[in-house]
């Protein structure tokens, strides 16, 4: 009884660690909260691999997962900036061809949207400088 006690206690305690110390695991799973997040996730990968070639490069399907997961919170943060008629305006320009800067450029947003957005567009940009920097290291180093 007491093995068995002890192999349960074990297996509870690396559950547990493995989620504290990656809790990206655990929360993996996107959560889908309007549909125009799809419209504009398959705008700026385009967008992405246009402006800083990721495709010329061979990344970890880790680190391909760790840009588009950057991307996707990027897009629900400029959303719960934005009101429904932006939102509509938003996807409308993506589906034109814009990229995602153009098409927030012609969004008529007020100063303080726009502060917002600005402010999530430079984080995404120096998350995004994170990842690549740390695939450079790693190139370096092999």
């Amino acid at each position: 009884m007491a093995i068995h006690f002890t192999k349960r206690l074990f297996v509870l305690t690396n559950i547990l660690a493995l989620i504290f110390f990656m809790p990206g695991i655990a929360l993996a799973v996107p959560i889908k909260i309007n549909t125009y997040t799809d419209i504009i996730v398959a705008q700026t990968t385009k967008t992405a691999s246009d402006s800083t070639s990721f495709s010329d490069i061979n990344l970890t399907p880790q680190q391909s997962q760790q840009l588009q997961a950057v991307r996707h919170r990027r897009n629900k943060e400029i959303q719960a900036v934005l009101n429904s008629s932006q939102r509509v305006q938003l996807a409308h320009n993506l589906h034109a061809g814009n990229n995602i800067n153009q098409a927030l450029k012609t969004l008529n947003l007020q100063p303080e949207q726009q502060e917002l957005v600005e402010a999530i567009l430079k984080f995404t940009n120096l998350k995004m400088k994170a990842i690549l920097s740390r695939y450079s290291l790693q190139v370096g180093e092999k």
